[in-house]
């Protein structure tokens, strides 16, 4: 809802001829009356520090007037200066208590000041005095949404429907509404009756979320494409191809990625579509190169290091350029137990490679600084441990792959390696128990690619995530 919508204007009717006024000469009455006009003038044509001046000078000659109180609310609304709006707004409300668009106004600038329960009250009054207005169930309706009660705007937006069918803004909110509260038949009616109205991206975007929730993958698909033929935006652009990606059509992904990437040159997240969308294909070197970009455009994005953690396990040829970004990560967040899990495993990779170069001990360090700063991280535990195998000091990785399966006990590879090592000790009934258990995990499909496309959908909902209605 825009400003000016929210702040409704004074009926221009009652301005021309103000009772309050009657006491004064006729002469000076028309003065007077011609200054108030100037400043809704000057109100409506946005020159609102100068309408604020007019109805300042008028305000002494009719202190107890319901419009210049009103409108001088609404002038400082529109300046920004809330305390001064606010205790007009409330001066009108107690000159004239039965005006519903005065109860609604004073709401709107309570909430803009963050006077929630406060400015609540007032809407839930301005519904009582006009029920039967757009308005006022909108205008309730929305602030609900606002506060995140979707439960208890739904019903205003439906009757808001019912008084003023074409309004396109309700339609869209009441649809987007319908969507959060799982009614997925009247979200779709809803968004199908609004474009009616209007088709437009966004509509479009909204069912392809409809039909997303609903299973309906390739009419979502449809509908993502349409939205971004119709409106092209980031938002439409990074849904599309994430439909595609979600849902293992990874060419057209590809292809939809690097359109929006070229498109939208400052985006990370497309980037990052586009680095899994690649690295899902196969095409690891590419994936790589991408996801290195996304991390070039937002440093601290952990999502970015998630992937091409993975994507340089499989194309280690871009070493240096990749360790320099773990590296550079993990001194932005010296803090965070991944980011130094990271470097870690960026150092290594070489080594794994046949690289003898790699200095073990500096990944030791930063494995036990990883785990110091989260002695949760499964990872990190495996990893430790098998630097420790891999040097033949099992007194310290058998405890490493123990903590890990404590923490995740499906973790196939840990039950193998820590197999491995009782064999290595000595152990074999303990041994023949843990590759018992790594070929049950085997078998049940418990596999990193399962992690993999986990990890692929919860980046993809988290950006796009249920929000609420627009304001």
């Amino acid at each position: 809802m825009s400003n000016r919508s929210r702040y409704q204007s004074v009926l221009l009717g009652t301005l021309l001829t103000c009772a309050i006024l009657l006491s004064a000469q006729d002469s000076e009455k028309q003065k007077l009356d011609r200054e108030y006009q100037s400043a809704v003038s000057d109100y409506d044509g946005g020159r609102y520090a100068a309408a604020a001046e007019q109805l300042e000078r008028l305000l002494p000659y009719a202190p107890k007037s319901f419009e210049i109180h009103e409108l001088l609310g609404l002038v400082y609304a529109s300046l920004s200066q809330d305390a001064k709006a606010e205790a007009h707004l409330k001066t009108a409300v107690q000159l004239k208590p039965d005006s519903a668009v005065a109860r609604t106004n004073l709401g709107t600038s309570l909430l803009h000041e963050g006077k929630t329960a406060l400015a609540g009250e007032q809407f839930l009054k301005a519904l009582q005095l006009d029920p039967k207005s757009f308005e006022t169930n909108r205008d309730l309706g929305q602030y609900y949404i606002q506060i995140g009660k979707i439960g208890d705007a739904q019903p205003l937006l439906e009757q808001a429907e019912h008084l003023k069918p074409d309004s396109y803004d309700n339609g869209y909110d009441l649809a987007m509404a319908d969507l959060l509260l799982g009614r997925l038949p009247e979200a779709r009616q809803a968004v199908q009756h609004t474009m009616t109205i209007h088709d437009t991206g966004e509509l479009h975007n909204l069912l392809g979320q409809i039909e997303e929730k609903d299973g309906k993958f390739l009419a979502a698909a449809n509908d993502f494409e349409a939205a971004a033929h119709l409106d092209p935006t980031e938002d439409n652009l990074f849904d599309w191809g994430s439909e595609m990606l979600l849902h293992r059509t990874y060419e057209p992904a590809i292809a939809i990625f690097q359109q929006a990437s070229n498109r939208f040159p400052k985006s990370p997240r497309l980037r990052i579509g586009l680095g899994l969308a690649l690295y899902s294909r196969g095409k690891y070197d590419e994936a790589v190169q991408a996801l290195l970009t996304a991390a070039d455009l937002d440093p601290s994005d952990s999502r970015s290091y998630v992937f091409l953690s993975k994507a340089y396990d499989s194309s280690p040829k871009q070493a240096d350029d990749v360790i320099q970004h773990f590296r550079r990560y993990a001194e932005l967040r010296p803090k965070d137990a991944r980011a130094q899990y990271y470097y870690a495993m960026s150092l290594w990779k070489g080594k794994r490679a046949g690289d003898t170069n790699v200095d073990l001990q500096t990944v030791e360090g930063l494995l036990q600084k990883s785990i110091a700063l989260d002695n949760n991280l499964a990872e990190a535990h495996v990893q430790l441990g098998d630097l420790y195998a891999g040097q033949h000091q099992y007194d310290k990785s058998i405890p490493e792959y123990i903590r890990a399966l404590e923490l995740n006990p499906n973790l196939s590879d840990a039950h193998y390696r820590l197999g491995t090592d009782y064999v290595h000790v000595g152990q074999k009934d303990q041994a023949q128990k843990e590759f018992a258990v790594y070929q049950k995990l085997r078998a049940d499909h418990l596999s990193e690619i399962d992690k993999e496309r986990a990890e692929v959908q919860q980046f993809v909902y988290s950006e796009k995530s249920d929000s609420p209605p627009k304001p």
